[in-house]
């Protein structure tokens, strides 16, 4: 039994979907790079984004790619070092407000999660479990998501699913 190179870590907001995602890739390699996807618009989110960077210790390099991502796993991903992607939630937020295609810039994630050397943990939002938003361009991103999240299920070698704290492995090996 193999363990996974790639996981795919689901959850919703405060799941604990972050932190399961850090241990899983601290398991993996004693050295990590944290490809990190927000864009700090606001004071909440200076706070949130200083809180991630707390979590983490000297082992850790941050590497900031609100946009080229699949460029980013490419140049960073090592075989002896784990690329940490938090989160692809506001990497394809990012991706539609910047009017990108969508499902090339999908493909695009899939192969770089495929062709990189070394292991690959990935954080994503959720967000199919709550009602039908009531305007257009959030129902747009609740759709692309919920097919960037297939997508990279079928890439990764496994896919976890967090829900108060708790892990579930979806599918792979342990």
């Amino acid at each position: 039994m193999s363990k996974p190179r790639t996981i795919l870590v689901l959850g919703g907001a405060r799941s604990g979907k972050s932190r399961h995602a850090q241990s899983l890739a601290e398991a993996m390699t004693p050295q990590g790079c944290f490809i990190a996807t927000a864009q700090a618009w606001d004071d909440e989110m200076r706070e949130r984004i200083a809180r991630h960077v707390a979590d983490r210790d000297a082992r850790w390099t941050t590497v900031e790619a609100p946009l080229a991502l699949p460029e980013a796993i490419a140049e960073h991903s090592r075989a002896d070092r784990v690329v940490l992607v938090d989160c692809l939630t506001l990497w394809l937020t990012n991706m539609l407000l910047a009017e990108e295609d969508l499902a090339t810039a999908g493909n695009a994630l899939a192969a770089a999660i495929t062709d990189a050397p070394g292991p690959v943990v990935l954080v994503s939002n959720e967000v199919g479990f709550g009602i039908v938003p009531d305007n257009a361009l959030a129902r747009r991103f609740r759709d692309a998501q919920g097919t960037l999240n297939q997508r990279l299920a079928q890439t990764c070698d496994a896919t976890d699913l967090v829900v108060a704290g708790l892990p579930l492995r979806l599918s792979g090996e342990k």
